[in-house]
């Protein structure tokens, strides 16, 4: 039997939760038919005519969830053979390949809410359809290791920024707290930053400083570039 394809994405953003506490969200959707009627699901759909791979990441995600992430990158590829169960009919084997994306506050704001999507704690998930918990676990994992050396945490924030917000960032992600003088060290040696030489307005004592990201590094990673693309470089 001819795999099919699809696409699905898991989507972080930082919002308050319930209790008004911010922490690392994501959006699910509700599936309306089987299988898993009733049961959340990650965003995502068919790969349909000639879209490239992530062409259809951020149309079937806009669709679902009206959200356009600037931070988008593919994932992994899941594809056992018992992933898809057709309602306990035949086998129907479903190739995914998943996307992450990373949102701001303000962007996640835009997203679709109501009966069939809403956000959940992206550490405390209810029972998802097909092997999407797993998906799930797999891009925490990636997204945590990646803080390390990658300037990824940047996807939650704006232009600019504060060296406090962006620790916060590092803190509700990885769960822990940060000194914040190692903090200012680590990440002012990193190159991943640059003063915009403008301090935040409105604050009741010393305005802190603003910092924008350095455009010579790479949010996102898409993959090998192309013959064309080098020649660029």
């Amino acid at each position: 039997m001819q795999p099919i394809l699809a696409i699905s994405t898991v989507i972080f953003a930082l919002r308050p939760d319930e209790t008004g506490k911010t922490r690392l969200m994501l959006p699910l959707v509700q599936r309306i038919r089987e299988p898993h009627l009733g049961q959340w699901a990650l965003p995502g759909g068919p790969l349909e005519g000639q879209e490239d791979l992530e062409t259809a990441a951020s149309r079937n995600l806009y669709e679902t969830t009206g959200l356009e992430p600037r931070y988008l990158e593919q994932l992994y590829a899941f594809g056992a053979t018992n992933r898809s169960p057709d309602a306990g009919q035949t086998t129907e084997r479903v190739v995914s390949i998943v996307y992450w994306a990373l949102v701001g506050s303000h962007e996640a704001d835009r997203a679709f809410t109501g009966q069939n999507v809403a956000w959940f704690p992206a550490d405390c998930l209810p029972e998802l359809a097909f092997d999407h918990n797993a998906i799930v676990e797999y891009a925490l994992w990636r997204l945590r290791n990646k803080l390390g050396y990658s300037r990824v945490a940047h996807g939650f924030l704006g232009e600019e920024f504060t060296l406090a917000q962006l620790r916060e960032v590092y803190e509700i992600v990885l769960g822990k707290n940060i000194d914040a003088g190692n903090f200012r060290r680590s990440i002012e040696a990193s190159g991943a930053i640059i003063p915009t030489g403008q301090r935040l307005a409105g604050t009741r004592h010393r305005p802190p400083e603003l910092y924008t990201y350095n455009q010579a590094l790479n949010l996102a990673d898409h993959g090998p570039l192309s013959k064309n693309e080098k020649s660029k470089v």
